[in-house]
C-alpha cells in the first residue's frame, strides 16, 4: 500500500498546504495509494490534487477535500463509521485506517462491487460495502459514532442525522447541486444538534433509490 516515494512526499506536502495537518490522517492517506483507486486514461493523475471521473457518473474526490473531511470527522480507533457514497473506495480505505469497523453504502452495484476487489486486494477486512438507498443510511447497524456523506443534500437528511450517535459527528456538503455547496460538520448533543459551516465544495447530488446498473 505504498507508492513512488517522490510522488508520496509532493502528494503529503499538497495535503499538509491546503490544511490537511492532523498527522493519523496524514498517515493514513500516505498509506493508500490513491493510484489504485484510479484506473485508464487518468491513472497518470491520480496524484494531482483534484477531482477525478470515474464509473456511473461520479467523481473520485480531490485528496485534500479527503483528507479535510476526514480530519474534520476526528475518528478514534474504537469507532463505527458509516460512509453514504462509496464511489471508487478510496475515502472508506482511508477511514478504515483510522476506524475499528467502516459501513460504506452506495446507490450503484458496480461501484459497490468494483470497491470490494479492491478492499480484499489491500486486505482492509473492516470495511463492510453494500448497495443501497444511501438516503436512508443503514439503519440496522445505527447508531453509528460518525457518518461521512460524499454527495451533497439540500439539508442533512433526517435518516442519518437519526443514526447519529449522542456525541457523534457528520461531515457533509449542504446545498443546491448546480451551486458552490458548504461542507458543514454537524454535532450531534442531548438536547439536538450544533451545526459548523467549514469550506465550499462541490459534490455531485445525493440521490434516493439505486442506481440502473
Amino acid at each position: 500500500m505504498t507508492f513512488d516515494p517522490e510522488r508520496k512526499m509532493q502528494f503529503l506536502f499538497a495535503l499538509r498546504s491546503k490544511g490537511v495537518t492532523d498527522k493519523r490522517v496524514l498517515e493514513a492517506m500516505e498509506r493508500i495509494d490513491r493510484g489504485i483507486f484510479v484506473r485508464g486514461i487518468f491513472a497518470e493523475r491520480a496524484y494531482e490534487d483534484m477531482p477525478l471521473p470515474i464509473a456511473c457518473g461520479q467523481t473520485i474526490s480531490q485528496p485534500s477535500v479527503v483528507g479535510l473531511m476526514t480530519q474534520a470527522l476526528d475518528v478514534q480507533p474504537r469507532h463505527k463509521v458509516l460512509e453514504i457514497g462509496t464511489g471508487s473506495g478510496y475515502q472508506a480505505a482511508v477511514l478504515s485506517m483510522l476506524a475499528r469497523r467502516i459501513y460504506t453504502v452506495d446507490r450503484h452495484k458496480r461501484l459497490v462491487q468494483e470497491a470490494r476487489i479492491i478492499f480484499d486486494r489491500l486486505n482492509l477486512t473492516n470495511i463492510t460495502a453494500f448497495a443501497a438507498d444511501g438516503s436512508r443510511g443503514l439503519p440496522e447497524q445505527a447508531p453509528f459514532d460518525r457518518i461521512l456523506v460524499t454527495a451533497a443534500a439540500e439539508d442533512p437528511p433526517g435518516p442519518l442525522l437519526a443514526e447519529l450517535r449522542i456525541g457523534g459527528i457528520m461531515v457533509l456538503p449542504v446545498g443546491q447541486s448546480d451551486a458552490v455547496q458548504s461542507l458543514i460538520k454537524v454535532t450531534r448533543h442531548e438536547t439536538g444538534f450544533d451545526y459548523q459551516e467549514l469550506r465550499p465544495v462541490r459534490f455531485v447530488p445525493l440521490l434516493e433509490g439505486l442506481g440502473q446498473d
